[in-house]
C-alpha cells in the first residue's frame, strides 16, 4: 500500500483529526478506556495472584490437617460418643494404603485445640506460650523464616533431645533483642525442664499456621513430658502434586474409620481442614477474575471500535464534496478506500496505546502503594505483553473491518453527485 508512505496521506489524516478535535477525542475515549480496563484489571488480577503466592510461599498448599474427635453413630458394638485417637503407627498405615500421599507430619500441642498453653520462664521472667511437639517434616508444610539457628532435625527426634525453636515474641521476652543477643545454646525453662535454644523464627504477617508466640520441641520429647504414649493431636498430610486432594482426604478417613471401628457414615469422628480444596477455590476465583477482565475489556474495545466506525461515517458524509473532487481529479476508488481505512487504524491504534500507557501507570502506582504491606495479598501487578500485543492486533483488525463500512460508503460516492453537494 503505497498510500502509507505518502506524505500527503498523513497530512490529510492530521488535518481531518485536527479539524474535529472534540469529536476525535471522544471517539478515542471508547477504545482507550477498553484497553485501560484490559491492562489495569488484568494486571490487578495478576497482582492478587502474586500476592497470594507470596502469602503462601513456603507453605504446602496441597495439604490436609486431620484430627480425631468423638463418634456420633454407634457401630460394631461400640457406643455413640466414643473418643477416638490418632496414633503414630497410623502414619505407616496411611502411607502404605494410600500411594497418593507424599508425606505425613504428626504434631502434638499445648495451646491449640482449646487447651491451655505452657508456662515458660528464664531469669525470673515467665509467660505462657503455645508449645508444639513436631517433626522436621513440619517445617516443609509450614516453613519458618529463621533469624537465628536451625529447625528440628532427625537426631533431635531419635535422641529425645531437650532442644527448642522459639518464636520471635518469645525471644524478645526472654532475651535482649535490642542488643541482638544471640540466644543459641542458652536455655529456657519449660514445665520444669531446661531446653537449649537452637533456633528463632519469625512469622510473616498473614501467613503460616503459627504465630511468633509459639515454640517447637521434638515430638518424642513432648510425648515423654506429657506421657502421651503414641497418641497424636493431629496429622498434616501432604498429597503428591498430581493427586486429587479431596480424594486423598476421603481415603484417609475411610482407612482410619476402618482401623478404629467407626461407622463409614460417621462424619464427626475425624475432623479435617482441607487447605488444598480451599486454595483451589481461591485460584479458581482469581482465574475467573482474569477471564472476566478479558471479556469486559474486549467488549469495551469492540464498543469503542464501533463508535469509531460511526464517527467515520459522519466524517465521510461531511467530506463528500472533498472526496468528489479527488475522484474527479483521478483518484482511484482503492485510494479513497485506503485513506478511510488508514484513518480508522490510526485512531484505533492511538487510542489503544494511550489506554495501555494509562493502565501501566495505574499498575505502577498500585505496586508502589502496596509494596511494603505484607498483610495485604497484592504484589508485583504485571501484564503479559504477549496478551497486550495480541489485543492491539485484534484492535487493528477490528478497526480495519469496521472501517470498511465508511470506506465503502466513500467509494460509492459519484464525483458528479458529490460536486453538487452543498
Amino acid at each position: 500500500m503505497n498510500i502509507i508512505f505518502k506524505k500527503d496521506t498523513w497530512q490529510e489524516i492530521y488535518y481531518s483529526l485536527r479539524n474535529n478535535k472534540l469529536r476525535t477525542f471522544l471517539t478515542m475515549i471508547g477504545v482507550g478506556w477498553g484497553m485501560f480496563l484490559y491492562v489495569s484489571l488484568l494486571g490487578a488480577a495478576k497482582g492478587m495472584e502474586n500476592g497470594f503466592d507470596k502469602l503462601f510461599s513456603g507453605f504446602a498448599t496441597n495439604s490436609i490437617f486431620l484430627w480425631a474427635q468423638n463418634t456420633s453413630i454407634p457401630y460394631d458394638g461400640f457406643p455413640k460418643g466414643r473418643e477416638v485417637h490418632l496414633k503414630i503407627e497410623d502414619i505407616d498405615l496411611l502411607k502404605r494404603k494410600i500411594p497418593e500421599i507424599d508425606y505425613i507430619s504428626p504434631q502434638n500441642s499445648r495451646g491449640n485445640f482449646g487447651n491451655a498453653g505452657e508456662q515458660m520462664s528464664k531469669n525470673g521472667k515467665s509467660a505462657t506460650y503455645t508449645l508444639n511437639g513436631d517433626y522436621p517434616l513440619g517445617n516443609k508444610i509450614s516453613e519458618k523464616k529463621l533469624i537465628f539457628g536451625r529447625y528440628l532435625n532427625d537426631a533431635d527426634i531419635s535422641q529425645n533431645k531437650n532442644v527448642v525453636v522459639i518464636g520471635e515474641e518469645v525471644y524478645k521476652n526472654f532475651f535482649d533483642s535490642k542488643k541482638n543477643e544471640n540466644p543459641l545454646g542458652k536455655s529456657i525453662n519449660i514445665k520444669g525442664i531446661f531446653f537449649n535454644v537452637i533456633g528463632v523464627f519469625r512469622v510473616k504477617k498473614g501467613g503460616g499456621m503459627e504465630n511468633d508466640r509459639t515454640v517447637f520441641i521434638p515430638l518424642s520429647t513432648f510425648t515423654k513430658m506429657y506421657n502421651n504414649g503414641n497418641n497424636v493431636d493431629f496429622f498434616a498430610i501432604v498429597s503428591k502434586p498430581n493427586a486429587e486432594v479431596n480424594t486423598v482426604e476421603e481415603k484417609v478417613k475411610q482407612q482410619l474409620k476402618s482401623k478404629n471401628h467407626v461407622s463409614p457414615d460417621d462424619t464427626n469422628a475425624f475432623g479435617t481442614f482441607n487447605l488444598g480444596k480451599e486454595f483451589k477455590k481461591l485460584t479458581g476465583f482469581l482465574s475467573g477474575m482474569q477471564f472476566l477482565t478479558i471479556v469486559v475489556g474486549a467488549l469495551t474495545i469492540l464498543a469503542g471500535v464501533i463508535a469509531i466506525s460511526n464517527i467515520l461515517l459522519i466524517t465521510v458524509k461531511e467530506r463528500t464534496k472533498e472526496i468528489g473532487i479527488r475522484r474527479a481529479l483521478g483518484a482511484k476508488p482503492s485510494e479513497v478506500r485506503n485513506q478511510i481505512l488508514l484513518e480508522s487504524v490510526v485512531i484505533t491504534l492511538s487510542s489503544g496505546l494511550l489506554g495501555f500507557i494509562s493502565g501501566i501507570f495505574v499498575l505502577m502506582i498500585l505496586n508502589a502503594v502496596t509494596q511494603n504491606q505484607d498483610d495485604f495479598p497484592f504484589y508485583n501487578p504485571t501484564v503479559n505483553y504477549g496478551n497486550v500485543f495480541a489485543a492491539m492486533a485484534v484492535m487493528v483488525i477490528l478497526g480495519l473491518i469496521i472501517g470498511m463500512i465508511p470506506a465503502q460508503r466513500a467509494v460509492k460516492i459519484r464525483p458528479i453527485e458529490a460536486l453538487r453537494t452543498e
